[in-house]
């Protein structure tokens, strides 16, 4: 009986304390929940933003990697063209300092011929005026073929000729400016452009890859032509060529020629880079 009784007593509070216990355990997991969802949004909305700034960036990057992409293609492109394109404005720059000479040149015969015609018409006023008569023009015919032969009926004046191969050199016909050169030398030998003729002989040899045809025409400007103001170029060339032939040692010799005897010349400064580019020291030591 006491026993019941005791037992009557405790279960309705242990009851009671589990409802409580299991309230407040329904109300933390109703919290818990909340909370997860609430995180859960939180998440979502955190992935969006980092979804749409990783889509950006992404776009950021492929713009980037075309435009990369265009860039480097542009620089291939200039990459592969400015050699040609150097080497032509080089010939042009050459050609156009030819020209320049050569009109020197002209106005140096011209000033010739202005003074010797003055001098003529001074001796036959004195002439005239000492009552002696004018020599007949059958008498002048003889001391006008006292000058070279011309060329013959058939060929080309020189100005045709040498600006011909000029422009066919320079548009890379070579093999028709080869033909326009070699005749110049064949028949107007002995002028003044006659060395530069003989020096776009072997640039010509040279681009076409003939470089031992290349050094003996480079050969030919600097025996043949000691005044020619083509003498610096020739022989910094021949030094060119003799590299792609493999002749390093006669190579070398000839850049440091260059560099000895035209300081200060373009030509002096291609030839120290080469030599630099060689390895080799500018000038030899002793």
């Amino acid at each position: 009986m006491a026993g019941a009784l005791a037992g009557s007593l405790v279960g309705p509070r242990t009851a009671e304390a589990v409802a409580r216990e299991m309230i407040e355990l329904q109300r933390d997991v109703t919290t818990l929940l909340q909370g997860q969802k609430d995180l859960t949004s939180q998440i979502t909305q955190e992935h969006t933003g980092m979804r749409t700034i990783v889509d950006q960036t992404n776009s950021s990057i492929g713009k980037l990697e075309g435009t990369m992409g265009s860039l480097q293609k542009s620089v291939q492109d200039v990459q592969a063209n400015s050699g040609a394109r150097l080497d032509t404005m080089s010939t042009q720059v050459q050609g156009l300092s030819d020209n320049l000479e050569e009109i020197k040149s002209r106005l140096g015969k011209l000033n010739q011929q202005l003074v010797d015609l003055q001098n003529s018409i001074q001796n036959i006023d004195a002439k005239l005026a000492g009552g002696t008569s004018a020599p007949a023009s059958g008498a002048a015919t003889p001391t006008a073929s006292t000058s070279s032969p011309g060329p013959g009926p058939g060929a080309p004046s020189a100005d045709t000729l040498y600006s011909n191969g000029l422009r066919d050199i320079t548009s890379g016909k070579y093999d028709l400016a080869r033909s326009e050169f070699q005749d110049y030398l064949k028949f107007y030998g002995d002028t003044d452009l006659a060395s530069n003729a003989q020096f776009y002989l072997g640039e010509i040899s040279y681009k076409q890859k003939q470089y031992d045809d290349a050094v003996a025409s480079y050969d030919r400007v600097l025996t043949n032509y000691p005044k020619s103001f083509k003498l610096a170029p020739a022989r910094l060339r021949k030094g060119m060529a003799l590299i792609e032939l493999g002749q390093k040692t006669a190579a070398v010799r000839e850049l440091r020629e260059v560099v000895r005897r035209y300081p200060g010349t373009e030509e002096d400064r291609q030839a120290r880079a080469k030599l630099k580019e060689l390895g080799v020291a500018v000038s030899a030591t002793r």
